[in-house]
């Protein structure tokens, strides 16, 4: 899973988005990999809501920007958790805990927790993703 966002990797997030992976539809088999897509399809809505994030549209100051990072974060993993559970297949570990359990255990144990691009990786074009509304009065 990405890593929760924090003022320390807000910078990659907003600046490195293109050297990041995407999985658009074609990567994965026809069959057998349903686990696979709705993982690849959590990290291109949060990769999208990302660049509403980032992109000035939603948040102008730097503090507002990095909330709305989290709540996209927040929201993409719980939306992943929703789909998960919709399937009858046993759902990602961390979508059985509750609360902040649940945000520990998707921020533990991370493989790039600096959101850093792969070097000569450039993201393929996929959709954006809508149902993301930040919230300015959580922050």
């Amino acid at each position: 899973p990405p890593a929760c966002p924090t003022a320390l990797n807000l910078a990659a997030i907003c600046h490195q988005g293109e050297g990041r992976p995407r999985y658009p539809a074609s990567f994965f088999p026809g069959s057998g990999a349903s686990h696979f897509r709705r993982r690849g399809n959590a990290i291109n809505r949060l990769e999208s809501w990302y660049s509403l994030c980032c992109g000035g549209q939603v948040a102008q100051q730097s503090h507002q920007i990095l909330c709305c990072a989290q709540q996209a974060w927040k929201q993409a993993l719980s939306q992943f958790c929703v789909e998960e559970y919709a399937t009858m297949t046993v759902p990602y570990e961390c979508c059985e805990n509750r609360g902040d359990a649940r945000w520990k255990c998707f921020d533990s144990e991370l493989p790039n927790p600096n959101y850093n691009p792969t070097p000569g990786y450039t993201a393929p074009q996929v959709p954006a993703e809508l149902g993301f509304t930040f919230n300015a009065n959580a922050c």
